[in-house]
Order: C-alpha cells, then sequence, then structure tokens
C-alpha cells in the first residue's frame, strides 16, 4: 500500500533540547526513567476486559496522575465494563477546536498473567501484559501533559485525553461517547501501537462479526434419516458461500472461525452455527459484505437460516484528511531528527469510529514493539523519548 520507512531505534536516545524544537529542557533520558516508573505502576494493575473492580482501580491512577498535569476529570459510567475516563487540558487559544487523544487501558490479559509474563526492564526491552496494546500510550500521554505543566506551557490547542475500558470487547459501551467526543475535533491523535518499524498507521480494516445459525429438524440418524433436516450440512453449504464473499484485491476477507452443531452423532442436528469474521478496507466493501451475509437463504428444503451482525466497526480509510495530518506529524518527526512512515494494518481499534465520521485520525502514535496480545508483549525503550518528544510537538503545532 505504502512503504513504511525503516528506522534508526538508537536515535531516540540522541534527542536533544535543540531537536525538540521547544524552549524547555527535554532530557531523554529523565523522561524515559520517568515513563517506565509511570507504566510499570499501570501494568501491575492488571486490567481484564470487564473486570469491573480492577479498570477501575487503573482508571483511578491514571485520573490521578492526569489531574497532578493539570487536567479537569470527567467519569462516564460503562455498564458491565467499568468506567470511561475523559481529562481535559486548557489549550493557549481556547476559540481553536480540540484535539482529541484516544486510548484504552483494558487488556485481553486474564488476571493472573503477572505471574508468568511480569513487568519487565532488560535496558532494551520493557514487558508484561498489556504494556504494548496499550498503557505505555497512555503512559505517554500524561509525561506530555505533564512535562507541559513542568514548563508552564500550554498545548496550543485544548486537549481532551479519552481512555476507555471496553475496546478490547467492541468498543460496546463507549462506541457513542468516543464518537460525541470526537465531534467538533480538529484531529484525533491514537497512542495505540505503532507498525513494526515505528510507522504510523493511516489505514485499518473495518471488522465485522456474523452469527449465521440454522435451524433444521432431528431425526434418528439410522431408522428415519429421511424425516430430518441436517442443520449441520445446510451450515456446510452456507460457510462455503460466505468464502467467496472474499475479495483479496480490495483487502477483503471472510473467515469462519467457530462452528457448533449437532446434539449426539446418532441424531440428525437440529441446530448448527458458525460465527463469521469479516475484514474489509472501505466502507463500500463493508456494506457489500453485509448486505451479502444479510442474503444469505437455505438451500435445503425445511432448512431456516437467521443472520445476525454483532461487534462492527468501519474501516480507518485513508483520506485526505488523515494523509494531511499524517503529512503534518510526519514532518514533526522529521524537524526531531527520524522519519515517521506509515501504513496500514488488519486489526481495528477506536480510529476507526472517529475517521469514519469524517474526524481526520492518525493510529500508531504508540511505541515501536511486538507481542500484542501474546505472552512475549513489550515495547523498545529507546523509542519512548522519541514518542512523548513527537506527541509534545504535535500538541504544540497542531
Amino acid at each position: 500500500m505504502r512503504a513504511t520507512a525503516a528506522r534508526d531505534t538508537t536515535r531516540a536516545a540522541d534527542l536533544s533540547v535543540e531537536n525538540t524544537l521547544t524552549k524547555k529542557e527535554f532530557d531523554p533520558a529523565k523522561t524515559q526513567e520517568s515513563v517506565l516508573t509511570r507504566l510499570r505502576g499501570y501494568v501491575e494493575l492488571e486490567t481484564p476486559s470487564g473486570d469491573i473492580e480492577r479498570v477501575n482501580a487503573l482508571g483511578d491512577r491514571i485520573a490521578g496522575d492526569l489531574a497532578t498535569a493539570g487536567a479537569t476529570i470527567e467519569w462516564f459510567d460503562g455498564p458491565g465494563w467499568g468506567r470511561h475516563l475523559r481529562a481535559t487540558v486548557d489549550g493557549s487559544d481556547p476559540s481553536l477546536e480540540p484535539i482529541l487523544i484516544i486510548g484504552h487501558f483494558d487488556t485481553v490479559h486474564a488476571v493472573g498473567s503477572l505471574d508468568t509474563m511480569p513487568f519487565k526492564n532488560d535496558g532494551t526491552r520493557a514487558s508484561g501484559p498489556g504494556i504494548f496494546d496499550m498503557k505505555a500510550g497512555i503512559a505517554i500521554t500524561v509525561e506530555v501533559l505533564n512535562q507541559m505543566r513542568l514548563a508552564g506551557t500550554k498545548p496550543h490547542r485544548t486537549v481532551r485525553a479519552l481512555f476507555t475500558t471496553d475496546e478490547e470487547v467492541g468498543s460496546r459501551t463507549s462506541r457513542p461517547l468516543i464518537e460525541a467526543s470526537a465531534r467538533g475535533s480538529v484531529a484525533v491523535l491514537v497512542l495505540e501501537p505503532s507498525l513494526p518499524g515505528g510507522a504510523a498507521k493511516t489505514g485499518r480494516k473495518g471488522v465485522a462479526s456474523y452469527t449465521i445459525k440454522i435451524t433444521g429438524k432431528a431425526a434418528h440418524a439410522g431408522i428415519e434419516p429421511d424425516q430430518g433436516i441436517s442443520a449441520i450440512t445446510e451450515l456446510a453449504h452456507q460457510i462455503l458461500r460466505v468464502l467467496t464473499f472474499a475479495d483479496r484485491s480490495k483487502g477483503t476477507t471472510t473467515s469462519v472461525g467457530v462452528v457448533h452443531g449437532g446434539t449426539k452423532v446418532n441424531v440428525i442436528a437440529a441446530e448448527a452455527t458458525a460465527e463469521v469474521d469479516v475484514r474489509t478496507t472501505t466502507m463500500a466493501e463493508a456494506e457489500r459484505i453485509k448486505t451479502a451475509m444479510e442474503s444469505l437463504t437455505a438451500t435445503i428444503e425445511g432448512a431456516t437460516v437467521h443472520v445476525e451482525e454483532h461487534d462492527s466497526r468501519p474501516p480507518l480509510e485513508r483520506s485526505p484528511g488523515v494523509v494531511a495530518l499524517y503529512e503534518k506529524a510526519r514532518a514533526a518527526a522529521k524537524e526531531l531528527g527520524f522519519e515517521l512512515g506509515e501504513g496500514s494494518t488488519g486489526g481495528g481499534s477506536d480510529g476507526n469510529l472517529t475517521a469514519a465520521i469524517g474526524i481526520p485520525t492518525l493510529d500508531g502514535l504508540g511505541c515501536e514493539g511486538g507481542g500484542a496480545h501474546a505472552i512475549d508483549e513489550h515495547i523498545l525503550i529507546t523509542d519512548v523519548p522519541r514518542r512523548v518528544a513527537l506527541l509534545n510537538r504535535l500538541l504544540e503545532t497542531l
């Protein structure tokens, strides 16, 4: 799609006062230490989606750090998922449209993950559950706002930072809040992890999940097989049909990941279900797939097909607004002494939601690293000062 520029991971530690293009002092070593200290506290508070007590505890800590950085704090209840946090820091020009920063502090890691993957800092990598996706991005945001407060400066525009508790489960309660917070903003900056090599994300595939439910008729498989209507057989036909909806030339994929059906081996199955994952790069393709899925009809007489859509996210398309925002970030990075590449990814984020309502959105501004959702989840430590400097510069100039 677009080439992702390679980056020299050693250069972040060499950022100087001159390179940051600010009047205030910027100490990479102190910045790195400050972020990692704060980040360790965030990681060691485990926050699996849906554990209300734990996500709220981390929310309280983040809110305290943001309040210390001079932010005004608001809470929004997400029933069943904990409280979402929005912090506001006034800009130097209150007449301007604000900037929205978004992220999440829920993770996919279960309670007890710290026993097998504790927070570690080996001098090159910092690791732990949720550190890459995406507690590092939150710690970087807090650091930038706190450095501005200590320096007696303000961002150019008012900054709103929205951190939610249900992104990993499809933003079930936070989506309206995310969209409402984005409306009226000049730009949305997403502190999700960068692409490999440090590039920003100017494109993300849309994600939609569908459940296909088949109803047939039970019968004894040996005595009266012709009296039954096999839901499993019908489902097999539907699965093959769904796979034909994919269009790799347009980046559209369909995948059946979970299948259930039947009760006993000697019973013609009366019910069967399949769960379908769909990824698209454009809204046009998302609508095409939606229409196709909802048009599925039975191939076996007497069987019925029912399709349900859930947990959908529109694609983050590489629109002119997204490109213009990326070019500003790229220019800022160049002034800081490094090249900020761009690229796309098959995974979705809350940036998909803000881009879909027409707000210029730049994703992947968090740390470089790897192992998202895995036991080796980590960030590259030398990238931390670079990310702080870049976000600082964006808040000064956008």
